[in-house]
């Protein structure tokens, strides 16, 4: 920046009248470039001396200060090939009024394409002469802090030659002294003020809101000297008051947007006065332009969640204006603008309706507007809520596996979408159900919120009713009990859309099953009921006893259900368990209860009872003998008197038999009844009772 600043502030306009004499001469600083048209001389005819003797026509002087030692040279071009210019240096350190002789000096008659001179480092002269053709003189040895002066005048003679601009560039190896140049004393960079025009060649602009306006230009000079210490600024209305430091503006003055006004940069050595780097200028031109500002109306858009009827609205997205170093206030009301109240501070998570409201808008060169801010809402996010019905789960029939994402509630596209347990969850984004369970949750009864999201982050929330569907079962298929050896048919009953059997049957019904346990698959809808059913054999009937009373036989049953039936043949039946005047002999008992299933049966023997026996000891019925039964089970044979006494057992150990004693002695002659008990030997030990009397004749 500094070097762009160095060649744009020291190339001279060639509009600029002539610092024609030597105690007015410019100060060069660095080894700048310069650029200038000479008219006229200044207010003294200076006596030039050496190979200038024919006084100054058009002349410019300059005062250089050598910063580092080395070879000084430079080159002179004449804008125009008509032009001639001739030049002498003065020094070193010599002064106005008595320069002495040039160290340098060339008048020739240098016209043409390339009419140039200068001072080189081939040529071996020291002056040329008017008339001569040789453009350059040799370089100069210089040493670090002498002065010299540069003397340049554009000869017309006679019509000789023509007035034109020059352009003049140094060479060699020595510098010049610059306070610009030097980081010690400026290590800052100056910052020029306003912004570059349309055409950057053209003078910076700075904004003024009206023209013509008051300006106090020391407002400007803090930040174009930025910070450098010992630097002096000054601001002028012509160029060549700015290079002279003349004429400066001390006072606020009214300004227009025509004139381009100039602001001048010196150093002040605060040690010494008389530093020849005090005399170094930078300048430039700069001009005022209208800055009336126009804000922009906007609309600002946000989101209307979940219909809750306010937004949260970014204010500083708005781009009311564009433009830099502007202050933007907002207010909810025009009014409030106007009075300045009720300034919205929330600028970032303003929260509201839609509605208007306003922002004033300030530069820092006091320009403002206003502009009005549509607060809108994005387009809504439509959601419906919805109702999700699926089939109860038959490990745990309270509960079901919901495929949330099936869930109907919004044809917008775009979007997604999230799913949670409870509203406040989902309006804070909490707790989220992990998407790889969305598709399957299990629940009971219940609801679940989907948060829908658009392209521009707004939401809309649908709640979601879980219902459990419960089974449905056959409320005809009962469990059935069967004869072990019958078979059934199995009817789960109409109704379903589908029937899945254990057996692999399809139907509604199963045939010729056998006792067992089933289950059939009920399809209602899309839901299936799984549904067991067992049937059972039925519990036979069991003869408990059966008691043989002379030719009377009662059969005792229980367990199976009943009603019983009995019967000696096994096919005629009777609902009495009695059977009278059975002959004497072996029989068969049968007894079935009301399954009607295959009989139990149980062997008896009718037996020829004796009912005298004479124990006289003739051999000849003495004795009642059923040692023949000794082999069954628990077998006990009893006599009792007539009132019911017993009055003897017989058991294994007297052999089963009664001799008509008791206790040892002959029992009185008379009747005496007696039981025979036994249990069979078969699985249910059937308990068989035989009764009857017997007349016991004893000698007395």
């Amino acid at each position: 920046m500094k070097k762009t600043l160095l060649l744009v502030l020291f190339v001279l306009s060639q509009m600029l009248y002539s610092q024609a004499d030597c105690s007015t001469a410019l100060s060069v600083c660095g080894n700048s470039n310069i650029t200038y048209s000479p008219t006229g001389i200044g207010a003294v005819n200076e006596s030039l001396g050496g190979c200038l003797t024919t006084g100054e026509h058009n002349s410019i002087w300059y005062k250089l200060t050598i910063a580092t030692s080395g070879t000084l040279a430079f080159n002179l071009v004449p804008n125009d090939p008509d032009a001639d210019y001739d030049w002498a240096v003065y020094g070193p350190n010599v002064a106005c009024g008595s320069l002495g002789a040039p160290i340098r000096c060339n008048a020739a008659t240098v016209i043409g394409v390339g009419a140039a001179t200068g001072l080189n480092m081939t040529s071996t002269i020291t002056s040329a002469a008017g008339g001569s053709t040789t453009p350059y003189c040799q370089y100069l040895d210089v040493v670090a802090g002498q002065t010299y002066y540069l003397y340049i005048d554009n000869w017309v003679g006679a019509g000789a030659s023509t007035t034109a601009p020059f352009s003049l560039t140094w060479g060699g190896t020595a510098t010049l002294a610059s306070p610009f140049t030097d980081p010690a004393l400026q290590p800052n960079p100056f910052l020029p003020p306003g912004l570059p025009a349309a055409n950057p060649a053209d003078p910076r602009e700075i904004l003024i809101c009206v023209s013509p306006a008051v300006f106090d230009f020391s407002t400007l000079s803090v930040v174009i000297l930025n910070g450098n210490p010992n630097f002096v600024i000054s601001y002028h209305t012509t160029q060549n008051d700015a290079l002279a430091g003349t004429s400066p503006i001390t006072a606020p003055i009214t300004v227009n947007t025509a004139t381009v006004y100039y602001y001048s940069i010196r150093y002040q050595d605060p040690a010494n006065p008389n530093n020849p780097l005090n005399f170094c200028r930078q300048i430039s031109p700069f001009k005022f332009k209208q800055g009336n500002i126009t804000a922009l109306d906007k609309t600002l858009l946000a989101c209307n969640n979940n219909k809750i009827g306010t937004g949260i609205f970014n204010l500083t997205t708005a781009g009311v204006f564009t433009g830099p170093n502007v202050i933007i206030k907002y207010f909810p009301t025009m009014a409030n603008l106007v009075a300045g109240t009720n300034e919205i501070t929330n600028l970032t998570q303003y929260v509201s309706a839609g509605g208007v409201i306003y922002a004033f808008v300030k530069t820092a060169e006091g320009c403002s507007d206003t502009a009005a801010i549509t607060l809108n809402f994005y387009p809504e996010v439509i959601v419906n809520d919805a109702v999700l019905r699926f089939c109860a789960l038959q490990e745990n029939l309270v509960t079901a596996s919901f495929n949330l994402t099936t869930a109907n509630i919004t044809s917008q596209t775009g979007v997604t979408k999230k799913y949670y347990k409870s509203l406040q969850d989902a309006i804070s984004g909490t707790n989220e159900i992990p998407a790889m369970m969305a598709s399957n949750y299990i629940s009971p009864n219940g609801v679940v919120y989907i948060k829908v999201t658009d392209e521009n982050s707004c939401y809309g929330i649908a709640k979601i009713t879980l219902q459990v569907i419960p089974p449905v079962y056959s409320t005809v298929l009962k469990d059935k009990t069967i004869c072990m050896e019958d078979r059934t048919t199995l009817d789960a009953g109409a109704g379903f859309v589908g029937y899945e059997w254990s057996t692999g049957a399809t139907i509604q019904a199963i045939t010729d099953v056998g006792v067992g346990t089933y289950w059939v698959k009920l399809k209602t809808g899309e839901c299936i009921s799984y549904q067991t059913v067992t049937v059972y054999a039925s519990e036979q009937p069991m003869i408990s006893s059966v008691e043989i009373s002379n030719t009377t036989v009662t059969v005792n049953a229980n367990g199976g259900k009943a009603p019983y039936q009995y019967s000696m043949d096994n096919v005629n039946w009777q609902n009495a368990n009695v059977f009278n005047n059975i002959t004497r002999g072996d029989h068969v008992v049968y007894v079935k209860d009301s399954y009607d299933c295959e009989p139990v049966s149980v062997a008896i023997v009718v037996p020829n009872l004796v009912n005298v026996i004479t124990p006289n000891g003739d051999g000849i019925n003495d004795i009642i003998d059923y040692s023949a039964l000794g082999h069954k089970q628990n077998l006990v044979f009893n006599i009792f008197d007539r009132y019911g006494n017993k009055i003897f057992q017989a058991d294994k150990f007297n052999n089963f038999k009664w001799d008509g004693t008791a206790g040892g002695k002959k029992v009185p002659t008379g009747n005496y009844w007696y039981s025979v008990t036994w249990n069979e030997n078969n699985k249910k030990n059937t308990l068989f009772k035989y009764t009857g009397w017997v007349l016991v004749k004893n000698r007395e």
